[in-house]
């Protein structure tokens, strides 16, 4: 009995070395679709260069990415797109435009990790991969809770991108005391925001106020007169928050519009998208504090210098993404046995890269991001 089940445990072993084996020795193609040439190629060699230096940090000779050039061009990735596909590969990182998504459905059997942060209306084949709204709308709801801030309205600009900011709330249940949308002309943007905050009425019931005490008998009537004229309005405000899901410069005018309204970030919180760390915003002291969620800035800062040092120019924020889909891609290989089969993204997964934690479930990508402040100059991270 005892050399039947020596026997047995011996050939067990063969086959395990065998599976390994074969494993060991099995290979992954990966496609990259990015414009080389053209107005937006200077965005796709950063993202070349990129990919290279997270297959140099992996080090593993199984792995092999081949590049494509799209031309930013929606008819140009669908045919690079098929010339990868005749190559056997399953799994392509692109493209960079959500516009270039729009055909790939033709090659239903390959995965698309698309560099956009726009889950609305893709093909069922394309991943978006970008920092989506619901995930910074996510970031935002916590932030939310552990202030106990339950009175939050959210101002939404009269854009396309509109409905992806409606979906995420819807998809990440956030509870809102309003939303508004607000129209992108300057002309009627601080008419509506007028309207928002009761400033009118607010600024009615000052000057009644004034009015009252300077005909009663009040004690230290003029002190009090000379306290409120030093304000601009008189009255609450109902809510306790705001979001603003805007960017640039029409985020500084929607805030600005806030504060002509007496309604300053001391008294409420003012809270926006993810900025990318925009250095603008350091500037801007009069709106401070601000918060947004993004993604990891430390080892942005990290992966930026290393880039520098590899080739001597910036990247781009895509750039980043991308070093961190390449990673994820292999993570979830060697996990699958390095088949790229319909289930690699399917299964509900979790990947620590350096943007943050990705978690993949049911061909959805969502990030788990961190939080910040601007104030005193800086970028200050909440959690």
């Amino acid at each position: 009995m005892k050399k039947l089940y020596n026997i047995f445990f011996k050939v067990f072993l063969i086959i395990v070395f065998f599976q390994f084996q074969a494993i060991s020795k099995e290979r992954i193609k990966i496609g990259l679709i990015v414009p080389l040439t053209g107005d937006y190629s200077h965005i796709g060699k950063s993202i070349l260069k990129s990919t290279r230096m997270a297959l140099n940090k992996i080090d593993d000779e199984r792995i092999t990415i081949i590049p494509k050039d799209t031309k930013a061009n929606p008819i140009d990735t669908l045919k690079v797109s098929k010339e990868l596909n005749k190559l056997g590969i399953k799994i392509i990182i692109g493209p960079v435009f959500n516009e270039s998504n729009k055909y790939l459905d033709e090659l239903s059997e390959v995965t698309f990790l698309s560099f956009t942060n726009k889950i609305r209306n893709n093909p069922k084949n394309v991943i978006s991969a970008g920092v989506n709204a619901i995930s910074q709308i996510n970031t935002i709801k916590k932030f939310l809770t552990n202030n106990n801030l339950q009175n939050t309205i959210f101002l939404v600009p009269e854009t396309e991108y509109k409905r992806e900011i409606e979906n995420a709330i819807e998809k990440s249940n956030l509870i809102l005391k309003e939303k508004f949308i607000y129209s992108k002309d300057p002309t009627l943007l601080t008419k509506q925001i007028e309207d928002l905050t009761r400033y009118r009425q607010r600024k009615q019931n000052l000057e009644n106020e004034i009015r009252r005490i300077e005909k009663s008998n009040t004690l230290n009537k003029k002190k009090k007169i000379s306290e409120l004229k030093k304000k601009d309005t008189l009255g609450f405000i109902n809510f306790d928050s705001v979001i603003i899901a805007d960017f640039s410069e029409s985020l500084k005018s929607v805030a600005t519009s806030l504060l002509y309204t007496d309604v300053s970030s001391k008294r409420i919180k003012y809270i926006t998208l993810n900025q990318w760390f925009d250095k603008t915003l350091l500037k801007e002291t009069s709106l401070h504090p601000m918060y947004f969620p993004s993604i990891n800035k430390t080892n942005f800062e990290l992966f930026k210098n290393e880039y520098f040092k590899n080739f001597k120019s910036s990247p781009n924020q895509i750039s980043f993404l991308s070093y961190d889909l390449v990673g994820l891609a292999y993570y979830l290989l060697v996990n699958n046995n390095f088949k790229a089969d319909n289930n690699l993204f399917y299964k509900k997964n979790k990947f620590r890269g350096k943007m943050g934690i990705f978690e993949v479930n049911k061909k959805t990508i969502t990030h788990q991001l961190n939080f910040y402040s601007i104030e005193d100059n800086n970028f200050k991270e909440i959690f």
